[in-house]
């Protein structure tokens, strides 16, 4: 089988019709060339160089093998300069865990930070629950996730990703949608309230209970979904008043109205980035330093 080697020095020769000048292009010495065009015409079983005149002319043979010849070297550039990418983490697939209501709020800065800084990286997503993308990551089904603090794991290490504030999710015709005041948490005592489920919602749920728990309020639940768009579905039907995170006024539902809650402290509603310890995806790295949090900037998770 012929080397890469000898379709340089072919090429060289084919290109130059002219053994010396084709030795001086390669940095060597003639005779070693012709030594390699006879040992490649020997495993081709052709000759590609018509030595019957004095000026170096290619057969018809060795015009085909030219054509063929540049496109493998082509191809083995294009090879090389690919895998220094793949090292680089220019190019690659990154699989991206996610929770709905993420979604809503800061997956498309993701997306578009990977578009702009490292178009060649590849995002696979996969919408699943804080739970499930620790189980994920840990199993190397998934290379970054976006959850809800906090989560526990010796080789995680989580970065804290976005904030913002709760909102008031009320019917449009409820009293507290009408007054021109914002509502107080306080106003959501002894009130119909659509709540989180304690376990498929479970980091909506436990950061509710702190709110109230906090300004010493107890609403009525009436019911327990786990996603946000449920909640304003069930808003919507006035089956209860609700908070939902900031980023669900994205939703846009006809008949509900968002408004800020006063009594409730800061930005309570959490994102974090999370990823495994040791993890080898160059493009996860690439990545990460796309979304504007170098890796180098995590910390690592503690063990309960």
């Amino acid at each position: 089988m012929f080397s890469l080697e000898q379709l340089v020095s072919f090429v060289a020769v084919a290109e130059e019709l002219h053994y010396g000048r084709a030795a001086e292009r390669l940095s060597m010495t003639q005779p070693p060339l012709s030594r390699r065009i006879q040992l490649l015409e020997r495993e081709l079983g052709a000759e590609l160089f018509d030595r019957a005149h004095r000026t170096v002319r290619l057969t018809p043979a060795g015009r085909v093998f030219l054509a063929e010849a540049r496109k493998i070297l082509r191809s083995s550039h294009e090879a090389t300069l690919y895998v220094r990418r793949v090292k680089k983490g220019e190019v690659g697939v990154v699989t991206l865990g996610f929770t709905a209501t993420a979604a809503y709020s800061y997956l498309d800065r993701v997306i578009a930070a990977a578009n702009a800084e490292v178009p060649g990286v590849d995002l696979v997503l996969r919408e699943m629950g804080t739970a499930a993308q620790v189980e994920e990551l840990l199993a190397g089904g998934i290379d970054l996730g976006m959850i809800r603090p906090p989560v526990a794991g010796a080789d995680i290490v989580t970065l804290p990703l976005w904030r913002e504030p709760l909102l008031a999710a009320l019917p449009s015709a409820h009293p507290l949608a009408r007054r021109k005041k914002n509502p107080d948490v306080r106003d959501f005592d002894g009130k119909p309230f659509i709540m989180y489920s304690p376990s498929e919602g479970r980091y909506f749920h436990d950061l509710l209970v702190a709110v109230f728990r906090a300004a010493r309020v107890t609403p009525e639940y009436t019911q327990y979904p786990c996603q946000v768009h449920t909640v304003l579905a069930l808003v919507k039907a006035e089956l209860g008043i609700a908070l939902v995170p900031a980023a669900a006024g994205t939703l846009r539902f006809e008949g509900v109205v968002l408004r800020p809650v006063d009594g409730v402290e800061g930005r309570p509603v959490e994102l974090d980035l999370m990823w495994r310890r040791g993890n080898d995806n160059p493009a996860l790295g690439a990545l990460l330093t796309a979304i504007g949090n170098p890796a180098r900037r995590g910390r690592q998770s503690t063990v309960e």
